[in-house]
């Protein structure tokens, strides 16, 4: 037998989670590398590159990293010295680590943008005997800038490899039972612990441009899937409304948009509502910036009366149980 060969790990399967990202510090420059990172992604911005390059290098990347570093400043976690999604992140990786974590099956995570990279991750599972690879974009609803982009890295991180994984992607979980359920229950634990009684729910899901809707995204007809389901499924006698946030620029994108229906609610009458971002697995700069303290202030100043967010599922038990039942069936 010839022992010159050398030691190689094999056998073992890697799982990686894989949310947007974050950047490292709120300083102006991590804001922006971060930013610059995102923002030439091919699959967010759809325009022609060349004129976007430089709108995004004379223009944006000198004025957005100050108005986005301090948003990132109000919900920055001091103690931790991170963001909450990174928080979140790690937290709900060392959870399922509990529930599905082996000496044949590795779990980590990686941002798509920001560190740490799907490629660093990627290579480390590999280096770690992972002969077969399950990764979890941490998007219940399938969307062209948020799935499909890391589906992209993946692929190129495998390309760089002589011996690659073999590799099982789970595209999208909006219908999952155990997902409406754990966000139903989430709407229920919050209306137990307030004092008042909402008149509405709004279902407030990340907006994309309209015209990326009609080249085929299939993003809004999942996001109007789950809230159908939660429709169906919610016991009580509460309307709930969907509509979608964080537009930029000047092109349509999908409405009805989550901020102006927070200015009109108050004239229609309605002046006790909950705000639920389901399309978010964790909290982050949109949920808790965006949504409870901008959005809050919008809907009081318009004449509402009481306003909460409900958190994103983050690292609850029914949380993780949903990632263990999406992600078992491949392990």
């Amino acid at each position: 037998m010839n022992n010159d060969h050398p030691k190689v790990k094999f056998g073992k399967t890697g799982v990686l989670l894989v949310n947007l990202g974050t950047p490292d510090s709120t300083s102006w420059i991590d804001i922006r590398k971060y930013l610059k990172e995102f923002l030439s992604d091919r699959r967010v911005i759809e325009v022609n590159p060349i004129l976007w390059q430089i709108i995004l290098n004379l223009i944006i990347l000198n004025f957005r990293p100050s108005k986005t570093a301090e948003a990132y400043k109000k919900i920055w976690m001091k103690k931790e010295n991170m963001s909450p999604l990174r928080y979140y992140t790690i937290m709900q990786t060392k959870k399922l680590i509990d529930k599905i974590g082996s000496d044949k099956v590795i779990v980590d995570y990686a941002m798509r943008y920001g560190n740490p990279s799907i490629y660093s991750k990627v290579r480390k599972l590999q280096s770690a005997g992972c002969e077969n690879m399950v990764v979890l974009p941490l998007y219940p609803q399938y969307a062209a800038a948020t799935t499909a982009t890391v589906c992209d890295e993946v692929y190129r991180s495998l390309m760089k490899m002589r011996w690659q994984p073999s590799l099982q992607i789970i595209p999208h979980y909006e219908s999952e039972s155990l997902y409406i359920e754990a966000l139903i229950k989430s709407i229920k634990k919050k209306i137990s612990e307030i004092t008042w009684k909402p008149e509405l729910i709004l279902v407030s899901y990340h907006g994309i441009p309209k015209k990326y809707f009609e080249k085929g995204d299939p993003y809004q007809c999942y996001c109007q899937k789950t809230s159908r389901l939660l429709t169906e499924k919610f016991d009580q006698n509460i309307k709930i409304k969907t509509t979608f946030q964080s537009r930029f620029g000047p092109q349509e994108w999908l409405q009805p948009y989550t901020d102006k229906t927070l200015e009109k609610l108050p004239k229609e009458g309605v002046k006790n509502i909950l705000v639920i971002c389901p399309g978010f697995a964790s909290d982050c700069v949109e949920t808790l910036e965006e949504i409870l303290i901008q959005g809050k202030e919008s809907f009081v100043n318009a004449g509402g009366e009481n306003f909460d967010l409900i958190p994103c599922l983050n690292d609850n038990e029914d949380h993780i149980n949903l990632f263990k039942h999406l992600i078992s069936k491949y392990i």
